[in-house]
């Protein structure tokens, strides 16, 4: 189990510290939602860790595969919707610099597809998933 406290700074400010290592992630309310844009609001956050969950997990099978994917990219791109607010959709565009068989490619795709954020997230969220430069 994981535990992080999060902190209301005032200002639609938020901050959390990781407990291992101490590092401090800031949050601000968008400016389209009130707030000043002066960090990642907390659902580009929720985009990033899908972005990071499906590159450690392709990480993580291509070790067991001895193809090394330093220098991959996730770009990720979060629609947001109004009534209620939320995320409407997610778009994730994978760019791995190795030179993959087709075959590899799939594997590490459904990989992508198995990471933790987007077992989650892929319940009210339809999430696209692209390969190539980004």
């Amino acid at each position: 189990m994981s535990e992080t406290i999060v902190h209301y700074e005032g200002a639609l400010r938020c901050s959390a510290e990781h407990h291992e290592s101490g590092v401090v992630v800031v949050t601000n309310a968008p400016r389209e939602n009130h707030g000043n844009g002066a960090s990642f609001s907390p659902s580009d956050l929720l985009s990033v860790s899908l972005g990071s969950c499906i590159l450690t997990t392709i990480g993580i099978l291509a070790r067991s595969m001895e193809i090394d994917i330093t220098g991959a990219t996730a770009k990720v791109e979060k629609v947001m919707a109004n009534a209620p607010r939320r995320i409407a959709r997610i778009s994730v565009h994978v760019h791995v610099p190795a030179d993959l068989a087709e075959n590899q490619k799939l594997r590490l795709e459904a990989a992508a597809h198995g990471c933790p954020v987007h077992n989650i997230l892929n319940v009210e969220a339809p999430i696209s998933f692209a390969w190539g430069p980004a």
